[in-house]
């Protein structure tokens, strides 16, 4: 069975888009999105393809909006958040404290490193998200969100923006020009303490199949999980965290974090159980 496939190039990744793992069942024919997000809106709104990297946070509205696809407990990207929150160092220090009132850059509201760190802002910083003026760049991948959003003029460059004191801050970007410094101080320090306060690790991306194909052909969205599962074997061990968790209580608690996140944002119209996020075939894979 030939499935068509969404899947960007990560380590955890690679030895099955190199072939290295196999199926008597099924292959995989490939989409060609770089970076992978790019590709998201086809799938919420075309339903382009039958197994897809999906952000969790365009999920949780997609769940919102009865899209037809369903989560697989499978990471295949995440990242800590910290370090993806900028601002122009010659107009003054900003600190995340600061940021009440100000105007600040987002590629678009919906995205879910956004999700994360408005909700670091919120819930360790006391930040109040209401006061601030979100300016964006991008609609949302799944239409029927309403974005109340400030959108950017046509043509406008987040950073650019940034640099011309357009924006107090933008979230969700990094950059190696030395007048953009990072709004924690310590990124990679504060990124650490927060996992540990937490007990968990930020999950950005995930991955879904159609709805149909999980009803229809249960044993194809096991191999499909049994593939990703030695591709990420197959990878050479990475120091550190494991940010590719496989399962669904390995990720119980950064799952039950973002949806607390969306939900507090007004993303998702309540929040949901994390058990919800699967059907009866993915829950059960592991």
């Amino acid at each position: 069975m030939h499935l068509r496939t969404l899947l960007g190039d990560y380590p955890n990744t690679k030895a099955l888009k190199k072939g290295d793992v196999r199926s008597d069942l099924i292959d995989f024919s490939f989409a060609d999105y770089s970076p992978p997000h790019t590709g998201f809106k086809a799938m919420v709104r075309e339903r382009a393809f039958d197994v897809s990297e999906m952000a969790i946070v365009t999920y949780l509205i997609g769940k919102a909006f009865d899209k037809p696809m369903v989560l697989m407990p499978a990471v295949v990207m995440g990242r800590t958040q910290h370090d993806y929150a900028l601002y122009l160092a010659s107009r003054g220090t900003l600190k995340p404290t600061d940021l009440n009132g100000k105007r600040v850059g987002i590629r678009s509201f919906t995205t879910t490193t956004g999700a994360w760190i408005r909700g670091i802002l919120a819930n360790d910083y006391g930040v109040d998200l209401d006061s601030i003026d979100w300016v964006t760049y991008e609609e949302p991948h799944i239409a029927e969100y309403r974005d109340s959003t400030e959108l950017a003029p046509k043509g406008k460059n987040i950073l650019q923006m940034l640099l011309d004191g357009e924006i107090d801050a933008a979230l969700g970007e990094k950059s190696n020009d030395p007048r953009l410094k990072s709004l924690f101080p310590d990124a990679d320090a504060e990124a650490a303490a927060w996992c540990e306060r937490r007990g968990i690790l930020p999950l950005n991306h995930l991955v879904v199949v159609s709805k149909e194909l999980s009803e229809t052909q249960p044993e194809v969205v096991r191999e499909v999980f049994r593939l990703l599962k030695e591709s990420k074997a197959a990878a050479q061990p990475a120091a550190g965290p494991d940010f590719f968790p496989l399962g669904v209580e390995a990720m119980r608690k950064p799952l039950e974090t973002i949806i607390q996140f969306a939900a507090q944002q007004q993303l998702i119209p309540r929040a949901y159980a994390v058990d919800e996020l699967f059907d009866d075939t993915t829950r059960a894979l592991r």
